[in-house]
């Protein structure tokens, strides 16, 4: 990125992912959380090598926030790596269906405890909210709210840690950057706004929701972020213009388009 590479990997994150093989040592199933409107971008590649020997479900979230066309296509794409469901807290049947997901991935296992992972703000505390029927783990609409593993019993046969949100340690392209940063997988402090926005108008103008996405200057406009002098306040508009992505209100759109 022009304004500078954004990179997160704080010391909490490199304690989690060193404690993460020994955590593995007591867990049966292991469920991999990704925001699926950045599939390729919002999972850890660590995991494969890591996580190589257990039993795994990926629960592909913010489905309702997603091009459901490109959703059916990372479905059938992680499908042939392993169990995967798509998820949608808002959803009436969302938490049914994945509570039958983590059912069946657990089937024949000697017991039922799973660890729960994923980068940070992609549904980890949301999905373990789903599978209890209520709301026993913190959920917030940024990164970094969860620091240290936590155990849920979920019901007689169902045991889950919640563990930090764990990104790669180092973010490797621009696009990766600008993406997690917009969906919330970055801490606002590590990132220009103003730029993430550009970044994605960009990427819009050859998608095929171009003209439901509004420029920074049009959004700043009608939004009234308008300082002393009629002079805009595109800085704060930046802010709310990504709110406003990810509140589903310029369309479902994914980010990333699964590759053959």
């Amino acid at each position: 990125m022009t304004g500078g590479a954004i990179q997160w990997y704080p010391g909490h994150m490199a304690r989690a992912m060193r404690r993460l093989a020994d955590d593995l040592r007591i867990i049966d199933l292991v469920i991999e959380v990704i925001d699926v409107r950045v599939p390729a971008s919002g999972a850890n590649p660590a995991l494969d090598k890591i996580a190589a020997h257990k039993s795994r479900l990926r629960v592909l979230t913010r489905d309702d926030l997603a091009d459901p066309l490109l959703t059916e296509g990372w479905l059938e794409r992680f499908r042939k790596r392993g169990s995967t469901v798509a998820f949608a807290a808002k959803e009436p049947s969302g938490p049914a269906r994945l509570r039958a997901a983590v059912t069946a991935a657990a089937a024949g296992l000697r017991s039922a405890r799973a660890i729960v992972l994923g980068i940070p703000n992609a549904g980890k505390s949301t999905v373990i909210n789903a599978l209890a029927g209520r709301k026993v783990a913190r959920t917030e609409d940024r990164a970094g709210v969860t620091r240290a593993a936590q155990w849920f019993r979920l019901g007689p046969d169902l045991e889950v840690m919640d563990t930090a949100g764990i990104l790669a340690p180092k973010i490797e392209t621009p696009e990766a950057q600008w993406r997690l940063a917009l969906v919330g997988a970055v801490p606002r402090a590590r990132f220009d706004p103003e730029e993430v926005v550009a970044r994605f108008y960009g990427w819009a103008q050859s998608a095929a929701a171009a003209n439901a996405v509004p420029d920074l200057e049009t959004f700043a406009q009608s939004r009234g972020f308008i300082r002393r002098g009629n002079l805009l306040d595109v800085h704060n508009a930046s802010w709310a213009y990504i709110k406003e992505f990810n509140e589903g209100r310029f369309g479902r759109m994914t980010l990333e388009e699964p590759q053959p």
